[in-house]
């Protein structure tokens, strides 16, 4: 479903040039659930940015469902983003001013889906992680653990062929996490494709395929 070749990315500051990726090969299968570790400043949120189409590669290819992903213009890569991907980022990115539903709902709008069809969808999907109880609250008013599970019920709402998670425990506490978890598993059990990047050991253990990166490089990959 993916496939990256030779990526590169360099971060420059006037004269400096910091490079984080150094040469990636990497291959995700449809329905592969794979995470992504390495210690801080590996480059692992930075691969999981070129891989969703977040960021643009220095140098090499991307390559999503046969199509060269790094060469669109960014017009049709936003449009890639909004119908085939869905994101889960640690700090959730809710809008603080709309309600759970209306934080699901408003990329389902965004993709022309009609407006019953997309209450209905976001409901669905709020239901499906828990939170069917907590449709008409604000982000102010959820905890960690409930905002996540908003944030993971907007990524998967409109049925996204890869969901891509930048450690989506981080900021959590530990029954939280392992709740978050079992949605994550649940999920791929359904066939998700799932791309996280996580410093826990335990929850990599979940995935199908664990890739550890050390300063740019892939340096180990395990198949559970």
């Amino acid at each position: 479903m993916i496939e990256t070749k030779n990526l590169k990315r360099t971060f420059r500051s006037g004269e400096i040039e910091t490079p984080v990726l150094k040469g990636i090969d990497l291959k995700v299968q449809d329905g592969e659930f794979i995470a992504i570790m390495g210690r801080s400043g590996a480059g692992k949120s930075t691969l999981l940015y070129q891989m969703s189409l977040l960021d643009e590669p220095s140098e090499g290819e991307i390559i999503i469902n046969g199509q060269y992903a790094h060469l669109m213009p960014e017009s049709e890569k936003s449009r890639f983003r909004l119908m085939q991907f869905g994101y889960v980022f640690q700090d959730y990115a809710l809008l603080p001013e709309l309600t759970a539903l209306e934080n699901v709902v408003l990329p389902l709008l965004m993709q022309n889906i009609g407006k019953e069809q997309a209450y209905r969808k976001a409901r669905e999907a709020l239901e499906k992680v828990g939170m069917g109880h907590r449709l008409r609250n604000l982000p102010s008013q959820l905890s960690g653990g409930e905002q996540q599970r908003v944030s993971i019920s907007r990524a998967i709402a409109h049925g996204p062929k890869i969901l891509f998670a930048d450690e989506p425990t981080a900021n959590l506490d530990n029954e939280s996490s392992h709740a978050i978890l079992n949605i994550f598993r649940d999920l791929h059990r359904n066939g998700q494709t799932i791309i996280m990047v996580t410093h826990e050991e335990e929850f990599a253990t979940e995935a199908g395929k664990v890739v550890r990166i050390d300063d740019g490089r892939v340096v180990a990959t395990e198949k559970h």
